[in-house]
């Protein structure tokens, strides 16, 4: 939990992401549900196929935008 932020889980999925995904897929996921790992994993895949099909994009667009998001590609580099 990344109370910042207040997102949750393993993929530190905030609510407003949440909220898009219920809306799109006509699901009603609580917020507290993410601490489930293959749901969120569920809910990052929903959103990285939309992304595209290369990691920086996916990672950036994932992650959001500001210049903390070239900070969040490095850490995902060093994971890839």
């Amino acid at each position: 939990y990344n109370e910042a932020e207040e997102a949750i889980g393993a993929f530190q999925i905030r609510k407003c992401k949440l909220d898009d995904y219920n809306r799109l897929t006509g699901r009603n996921i609580k917020h507290e549900d993410l601490y489930n790992y293959d749901l969120s994993y569920e809910i990052f895949l929903f959103f990285a196929r939309q992304y595209g099909n290369d990691y920086e994009t996916i990672a950036k667009k994932w992650n959001g935008s500001g210049p903390m998001t070239e900070a969040y590609w490095k850490k995902v580099q060093d994971f890839l």
